[in-house]
C-alpha cells in the first residue's frame, strides 16, 4: 500500500529488504522490486483472465494484491471536453504539476508530461503498474455533455432497445502512460462499468466509446503502441533470463571452486600417503637389516604400507582400508603379497556404504591407465572440433584400417536376418561359427591337422576368456603366474569375478645368464617365481603366455614355447596362451609359431588357445573372443558363464562370413594392414632415434617399448607416474611400465598404430616433454648430467637398449635404503608438508596414532 501511494519507491524496497534481513532471508532493493513486479503481473493475468474472486483466491498473494490495487480514488467526468481529472489530484497539491487533458478524439494521445513525472512514469511501467494517478474508486460521477453528444446517445437509445450482450461489455476507463509517452486504455483496471449500477443512458454511452475504440484501432499510432509494449514485455522476459543464467554460473563457479578445494585435499592426503609409505619401507628395510635377515620374494609396493597401517587405528578412515587390514591378519607373507599387489593404492584407499567388500575392491580396482582412459574420452582429440584434445597413444587399437573394414562389413553378405540369429543360441556359439573359427584358425596357425568345432567356445571377448578360465581352472585365493611386464587387465580378469591372484616372473632389460636379449623370458625364470610362491604356501595352478607378447612385442620361437609347455607339464599347471596378435606380425623377417601349430603338445588337456579380432582386424568395438581347447570338462564349465558373456546372433553372422573370405583376408586386407603398420612403426621408430631415446625394436603387434629412464631423476615409480601426468598435462596419453607391472622405473609403451597426422602432432608433444624435462634436470645438477655421451645416443642395431648403470635392478625390484631417502628428500623438496605437519601438530590432532609411532621409534 506504501509503494501505491508514492512516486519515488526506491527507499520502500529498501526497507522491505531490511525486513526480510531480519526475518533471515537476505534480498536487495532492487531483487524486491522485481519480486513484486511478478507478483503484480500474476494479479493482472488473473484479472485480464476474468477469473472468478473464488479461482482468484487459489493464489495466497491475490486477495492481498486486490485489496490494495482496488482502493484507489476515484475519477470525476468533467463537461468541459470530457476530460478526466482524478479529485485527489484536485485537492492536493499535483493539480499545480501534472494535469491530463483529453479531448474525444484524441484521449489516448493528448498530453503532457513533466520531466520529473516522466522518470516516475518509466518506473511504474517497468513495475507492472498501468496507472500513473490512483486508480478510481467504485463510485463514478457523470456530468452532462455538448448538444451534439446528446444527439448521438438518443441515436444509440433507439438501436439498444434490445439491450443485447455488446451493452454489457465492460469498458476501461482508466488510462496509464507507457515509457514511450502515449496513453492506452487500463485493462486491468479493478473499476468497471458493470459495477456502477444502472444508469441513464449507460448502454449508448457504452456504444459510442465502443465505436471510438473501434476506431483508435485502426490508427497506426495504436500499432506501434502495440509494438512498443510487446517489445517491452521481451525485454523484460530476456532480462529475466539473463538473470537467472547469471545465478547458474555463478553456482556453477562455486561447484568448481569446491571441486578444486576437494581435489587439492585430496592431493594432499595422497602426499601425506605417500610420505608414511616412504617411512614404512625405511623403517621395514632397517629392521631387515639389524635382524640379518632378508626374504627371496619381493615384497611389492604398497605392501609395507598396510602392514604399518594396520597397526595404527583409524588411518585412512574408511572400511575398504580395514577389510585389507582383515585381509592380512593370521595369513603368510607371501600370501598376503599376492593379495595386495596390483591395486592396492593408498592414496584411494575409502569406501562406500552401498558396496560390499568385494565391490569395494572393484571399486578401486584402478591405476593409471583407467585414469588416462577417462580423461582422453573427455577431451578427445578432433583435427576439426578438438585440436587441443588428448591424442591416444595408451589403448592398444589399429585405428589404421577402418577404410577396408567399414567397407566389407557393410557389403550385402553381411546383412542377413533370420529366425536363429534372434533366438538363444548354444552359449558355446552357433555351430556355423565354430565350424569357421575351426577351419579359420586350422589356416592360419598351420596346424598339422584339422581343428575341431566342438572345440571351440565363443565369448565376448579375450578379456571374459580370461575370467571364465581363472573360474574354473582356479579356486578362490590360488594363483596364476605370468612374466612381467605383461597386459595389465589381465589383473582384473583375474581377480575381480574368481578371485585368483598372480605370482611374477620378473624380467629385467640386463642381459645375464642364458638370456640372450632384454626381457627375455626363460624356464629357470619360471621354476624360481614358481619355487617361491609355493614355499610361501600359494597355490599357483596355471601358466599365462602371451605370443607375441604385449608390450615387448617378443615372438617365442619353436623351441621356447615347447620349452615353456614342458615346464608347465612337469609342474601340472594349465598353459593358458593367448595369441591375439597373431596376423599383426608386419615384417616378414619375423615369423610367428603358433602353439596350435605344434605337432605334439606336451599336455594337450591343459593346453588353452586364445585369440579374438578385436586386434587383428581393427574392430575392438565388436566384442568377440574364442577358445580352442581339447578339454571338454573345460570347454563346458566355460560354455556355462557363456551365458553371461555371450555374443548376439547378428554378430556371430558377419563375424563368420568375415573370416570364410579368406580370398579378401589375404589379398586385400593383411596385405594393407602390414603396409601401414610396418610404415607407422619406421616413423615412430626413426623420431625415436633422433631423440636418442633408447626402444625395443620389435615387428609384431601395436606398441614399441620405450626407454625414459634417463629423464627420471631417482628412478622411482613415483617419478615415472609424474613424467606420465606430464605427458597427459601436454595432450598425449601414453601407458607407464607400472600398468604392466615392470619391475624397473622408466619404461613406457607407446601405441603407433595410428594415422600419420596424429602420430607426428603426438611425437611432437612428446618431443617438447623430454626436451623440457632435460632442461630441467641440467639446472638441478648442472656438475652431474645424466647420462654419458653414448647413453644418449641410440644405435641404428635391431637390440636398440641401454641399460643406465645406476638403475640397474634385480628382477626382485626391491628398492634399498639409498633409494628410499632420495625418494624422500624430494618428497621433502617438493611439498611443504613437514612444515605443515610438525610433530606437536601432529601430537595435538592425533594422539593415538602419535603414541603408537612414538612405541616404535623407542623400540628402534
Amino acid at each position: 500500500m506504501e509503494l501505491e501511494s508514492c512516486l519515488r519507491n526506491q527507499h520502500v524496497f529498501n526497507r522491505i529488504a531490511e525486513v526480510l534481513r531480519e526475518k533471515g532471508i537476505h534480498r536487495t532493493g532492487d531483487q524486491c522490486r522485481e519480486k513484486i513486479k511478478k507478483m503484480k503481473l500474476e494479479y493482472r493475468r488473473i484479472k485480464d483472465n476474468n477469473k472468478t474472486p473464488r479461482g482468484g483466491r487459489t493464489w495466497k498473494f491475490y486477495e492481498v494484491m486486490d485489496r490494495v490495487l482496488t482502493s484507489r480514488p476515484s475519477l470525476s467526468y468533467s463537461s468541459l471536453s470530457g476530460s478526466v481529472v482524478s479529485q485527489q489530484a484536485l485537492q492536493g497539491s499535483m493539480v499545480e504539476n501534472y494535469h491530463h487533458h483529453f479531448t474525444p478524439s484524441a484521449l489516448p494521445f493528448g498530453h503532457s508530461q513533466h520531466p520529473e513525472l516522466m522518470e516516475i512514469k518509466c518506473e511504474e511501467v517497468d513495475s507492472d503498474e498501468n496507472c500513473l494517478t490512483p486508480e478510481p474508486t467504485l463510485s463514478m460521477s457523470y456530468q452532462q455533455g455538448s448538444p451534439e453528444e446528446h444527439e448521438m446517445e438518443r441515436a444509440f437509445l433507439d438501436r439498444a432497445q434490445n439491450d443485447s450482450p455488446i451493452s454489457r461489455v465492460e469498458i476501461p476507463i482508466e488510462t496509464s502512460v507507457s515509457p514511450s509517452g502515449f496513453s492506452e486504455p487500463n485493462v486491468a483496471s479493478s473499476s468497471r462499468i458493470q459495477s456502477l449500477g444502472p444508469r441513464p443512458g449507460f448502454s449508448t454511452l457504452h456504444r459510442l466509446r465502443k465505436k471510438r475504440k473501434g476506431q483508435r484501432v485502426k490508427d497506426p499510432l495504436d500499432d506501434l503502441l502495440l509494438k512498443t509494449l510487446t517489445s517491452q514485455r521481451a525485454m523484460e522476459e530476456r532480462f529475466l533470463q539473463m538473470e537467472e543464467r547469471r545465478l547458474q554460473r555463478d553456482m556453477e563457479v562455486e561447484e568448481r571452486r569446491m571441486q578444486l578445494e576437494q581435489r587439492r585435499f585430496e592431493l594432499e592426503r595422497e602426499h601425506e600417503f605417500r610420505m608414511f609409505n616412504v617411512f614404512a619401507q625405511m623403517l621395514s628395510i632397517l629392521k631387515q637389516s639389524n635382524n640379518s635377515s632378508s626374504s627371496s620374494v619381493a615384497l611389492p609396493r604398497g605392501l609395507d604400507f598396510i602392514q604399518v597401517l594396520s597397526d595404527i587405528a583409524g588411518m585412512g578412515g574408511g572400511g575398504g582400508l580395514q577389510e585389507a587390514r582383515a585381509m592380512q591378519v593370521g595369513r603368510p607373507l607371501s600370501e598376503r603379497k599376492t593379495d595386495m599387489y596390483s591395486f592396492c593404492n593408498p592414496g584411494e584407499f575409502q569406501s562406500s556404504l552401498f558396496l560390499s567388500a568385494r565391490g569395494n575392491i572393484a571399486n578401486l580396482f584402478r591405476g593409471s591407465t583407467e585414469e588416462g582412459y577417462k580423461a582422453y574420452h573427455a577431451d578427445k582429440y578432433d583435427e576439426d572440433k578438438n585440436p587441443n584434445g588428448i591424442i591416444n597413444f595408451g589403448t592398444s587399437e589399429n585405428k589404421l584400417c577402418f577404410d577396408l573394414m567399414s567397407k566389407r562389413l557393410t557389403q550385402s553378405d553381411m546383412n542377413l536376418m533370420e529366425p536363429p540369429l534372434l533366438q538363444y543360441p548354444d552359449w558355446k556359439g552357433h555351430m556355423f561359427l565354430r565350424e569357421e573359427v575351426a577351419r579359420f584358425l586350422t589356416y592360419y596357425c598351420k596346424a598339422p591337422a584339422p581343428l575341431k568345432a566342438e572345440n571351440v567356445i565363443v565369448l565376448n571377448g579375450c578379456g571374459s576368456l580370461f575370467s571364465a578360465l581363472a573360474t574354473v581352472l582356479c579356486d578362490p585365493g590360488e594363483a596364476v603366474l605370468i612374466a612381467t611386464p605383461f597386459y595389465g587387465g589381465i589383473t582384473q580378469s583375474l581377480f575381480l569375478y574368481g578371485n585368483v591372484k598372480l605370482v611374477y616372473a620378473y624380467l629385467d632389460s640386463k642381459i645375464t645368464g642364458t638370456s640372450t636379449r632384454p626381457f627375455q623370458l626363460t624356464v629357470d625364470k619360471l621354476e624360481k617365481a614358481l619355487q617361491d610362491a609355493r614355499s610361501e604356501g600359494v597355490g599357483v595352478k596355471a601358466l599365462i603366455l602371451l605370443n607375441p607378447q604385449n608390450p615387448l612385442g617378443d615372438i617365442y620361437s619353436l623351441s621356447e614355447l615347447r620349452d615353456y609347455l614342458e615346464f608347465a607339464k612337469r609342474h601340472e599347471l594349465h598353459v593358458i596362451v593367448d595369441e591375439i596378435y597373431m596376423l599383426s606380425v608386419f615384417d616378414e623377417s619375423a615369423t610367428f609359431h603358433s602353439v596350435l601349430g605344434m605337432d605334439r603338445l606336451p599336455d594337450p588337456q591343459r593346453t588353452h588357445v586364445m585369440w579374438g579380432i578385436s586386434k587383428d582386424f581393427a574392430v575392438s568395438g565388436i566384442r568377440f573372443g574364442t577358445l580352442y581347447t581339447e578339454n571338454q570338462d573345460v570347454a563346458n564349465a566355460v560354455a556355462s558363464l557363456c551365458y553371461f558373456h555371450g555374443v548376439c546372433g547378428p554378430v556371430q553372422y558377419k563375424v563368420a562370413q568375415l573370416l570364410r573370405d579368406r580370398d579378401w583376408i589375404n589379398q586385400v586386407y593383411l596385405r594393407a594392414n602390414h603396409a601401414r603398420l610396418k610404415a607407422a612403426h619406421t616413423y615412430v621408430t626413426d623420431e625415436l632415434k633422433t631423440l636418442g631415446v633408447p626402444f625395443l625394436n620389435r615387428n609384431a603387434g601395436f606398441f614399441v617399448w620405450i626407454d625414459f629412464r634417463k629423464y627420471l631423476r631417482t628412478g622411482t615409480f613415483e617419478e615415472e607416474m609424474l613424467l606420465w601426468r606430464r605427458f597427459l598435462d601436454n595432450k598425449v596419453l601414453l601407458s607407464c611400465g607400472k600398468a604392466f607391472e615392470c619391475s624397473e622405473p622408466g619404461w613406457f609403451r607407446i601405441i603407433f598404430a595410428d594415422k600419420t597426422h596424429r602420430l607426428q602432432l603426438g611425437m611432437q608433444r612428446i618431443r617438447r616433454v623430454l626436451e623440457e624435462r632435460e632442461r630441467e634436470i641440467l639446472s638441478e645438477d648442472k656438475d652431474q648430467p645424466c647420462q654419458s655421451d653414448q647413453d644418449g645416443k641410440a644405435d641404428s642395431t635391431d637390440e636398440v637398449i641401454f641399460v643406465s648403470r645406476h638403475q640397474e635392478h634385480g628382477s626382485t625390484g626391491g628398492s634399498n635404503l639409498g633409494d628410499l631417502i632420495g625418494l624422500l628428500q624430494q618428497q621433502m623438496r617438493s611439498s611443504d608438508w613437514l612444515q605443515k605437519n610438525t610433530a606437536e601438530q601432529f601430537a595435538q590432532e592425533k594422539p593415538e596414532i602419535y603414541d603408537v609411532f612414538s612405541k616404535l621409534v623407542g623400540k628402534q
